[in-house]
């Protein structure tokens, strides 16, 4: 990565952000990839938007993913556990996927979750068929802790597969907050 264009960086979400995320769900194949319902309408996606911005849960920490001077996902550390958190992250427009933003925003949350939160491990989980969430998890040097329940992904049945990530094992590895930031 060259510029500061090919960069992406973390931020708390603003009420403006409901209108972006909301979009989102304009696209049924999105949805359908990310498990938004696809019957709600588009004010009704709005609505859920703005209370994640203005109201969100006291176990979730929600963190815009910014590239190219917008929004395009956000990072979820989510659970009410004060040193364990679930890692979730989603890139909004499909026509920014497969260009490795999801795993730099992961690895974003991840430096945010241990350094500025003080978390002594992050856990995060994929169905089987969603390959792009398993290369980036396992890219990121999570370990496999086993499985979970069954859901479909795309219509492919399958099972959650289990991962966790200590502190420790953060710091060692390869990590350069270069690639991400």
């Amino acid at each position: 990565m060259s510029g500061c264009e090919d960069r992406i960086s973390l931020r708390g979400l603003v009420l403006s952000d409901a209108a972006t995320m909301a979009q989102w769900a304009g696209d049924p194949e999105f949805c359908r990839a990310a498990g938004w319902s696809t019957d709600l309408e588009p004010r009704a996606h709005l609505e859920f938007q703005r209370g994640i911005v203005l109201d969100p849960p006291a176990d979730l920490v929600r963190l815009g993913v910014e590239f190219s001077g917008g929004l395009v996902g956000y990072v979820d550390l989510h659970g009410i556990e004060p040193r364990r958190r679930e890692l979730g992250f989603l890139i909004g427009e499909r026509r920014l996927w497969c260009r490795g933003l999801g795993r730099r925003a992961a690895a974003a949350a991840l430096e945010h979750g241990f350094v500025r939160l003080g978390l002594d491990e992050i856990w995060a989980e994929a169905l089987e068929a969603n390959a792009g969430s398993l290369r980036i998890l396992c890219g990121l040097g999570f370990r496999s802790t086993g499985t979970g329940d069954t859901e479909e992904f795309l219509g492919v049945p399958g099972v959650y597969r289990c991962f966790a990530l200590s502190a420790g094992e953060w710091a060692a590895g390869d990590g350069d907050p270069a690639l991400y930031l």
